[in-house]
């Protein structure tokens, strides 16, 4: 396996001050969040929210890569241009999700675990011929205060991720590890860091049984957080701390990056948070940075609404966002920014 190549790819993705802008989201997801606002979902539509992300000016300067969905890999502009080159065009790498979402888990109620790997060799192949450079498949991890997950749910998700990975590595892809502990439930902070603790422990195990190159992946977790429900919610500061603590027990140096999801939390509150993780002292041997989904788009979803006349105030608001969110992944974010207006 040529790792160089791959290696160069991981480190582009987490360049300084760069993030990855996850717009994976499947058809009746993403229809689900267009009929929350009145927007008829189509594939049309679909294609013209995408297509308003990726032509947002300036975009590239804060956005290193971009993870589509397959019916948007396949998709082309209004130019006639695939919707990958239209990234590639602008040094943005393209990636794929190829995951088929998380799917309940034989004796193990309230517990599931991610298909899709039937198949996925030759499906990379295909997206790599599309213009896929990396990759990414998410695990759930579902967290209570003393019983889940189970040994059995965590095993499986890990040794999935695992045969992912080296698949992905295989065919010249770099893969993104995704293990999200949910942040559903009353859980507490420290339980959060227990678990993620034990689930990353979990994972690197199996990368490295299965021949994974840790130099040529990126790490994709949650941060430790309480859970929704909690009635004891942790500051900034507390969530930097314990989820800077639990990747230094238990990620390896090797890694060039971890770029975190937003899991749920809104705008502000990722951007805070992966600033504070940033500011922390003390070691940090992999670059830490985001790949947000709603995190980046809500607001300008919000200013869009389907409108083709909105769709300059949408890139405005997605210019703004993905400027904070660099600010962050340099450490350099203040809640002023906010009310700032993209140059």
């Amino acid at each position: 396996m040529r790792t160089i190549e791959l290696e160069e790819t991981a480190r582009r993705l987490v360049a300084d001050g760069k993030g990855i802008l996850a717009a994976d989201e499947t058809p009746p997801t993403l229809t689900k969040r267009l009929a929350a606002r009145e927007i008829e979902s189509t594939p049309t539509s679909r294609r013209d929210y995408r297509e308003m992300f990726f032509t947002t000016p300036g975009i590239a300067e804060y956005i290193s890569g971009v993870i589509l969905q397959d019916e948007t890999i396949r998709q082309t502009s209004d130019e006639g241009i695939a919707l990958a080159e239209l990234l590639s065009r602008q040094s943005i790498l393209p990636g794929i999700k190829v995951d088929n979402g998380a799917k309940p888990l034989a004796a193990a109620p309230g517990e599931r675990v991610t298909e899709g790997l039937d198949g996925l060799r030759a499906r990379l192949e295909d997206y790599r011929n599309r213009g896929a450079r990396f990759a990414k498949w998410r695990a759930v991890i579902a967290i209570d205060g003393s019983t889940l997950p189970s040994e059995k749910c965590v095993h499986v998700n890990a040794h999935a991720l695992g045969r992912y990975a080296a698949l992905c590595q295989e065919q010249q892809i770099v893969p993104i590890v995704e293990p999200e502990v949910l942040m559903d439930g009353s859980h507490t902070i420290e339980r959060c860091e227990e678990v993620t603790g034990a689930v990353l422990r979990a994972v690197f195990r199996e990368l490295f049984a299965q021949g994974v190159a840790p130099e040529a992946m990126l790490l994709k977790p949650s941060m430790v957080v309480a859970g929704k429900d909690c009635p004891t919610q942790p500051s900034v500061d507390e969530v930097a701390r314990a989820t800077l603590r639990c990747l230094r027990r238990h990620v390896p140096a090797a890694i060039p990056g971890i770029v975190f999801l937003s899991g749920g939390q809104d705008h502000v509150a990722a951007t805070a948070h992966l600033s504070a993780i940033n500011a922390q002292e003390g070691t940090k041997p992999w670059k830490l940075s985001f790949s947000y989904g709603r995190a980046l788009q809500d607001e300008a979803l919000e200013a869009w609404r389907g409108r083709r006349e909105n769709v300059a105030a949408a890139q405005r608001a997605f210019l703004r966002r993905a400027k904070c969110d660099s600010a962050a992944a340099l450490g350099r974010y203040t809640p002023a920014m906010e009310s700032k207006t993209a140059a």
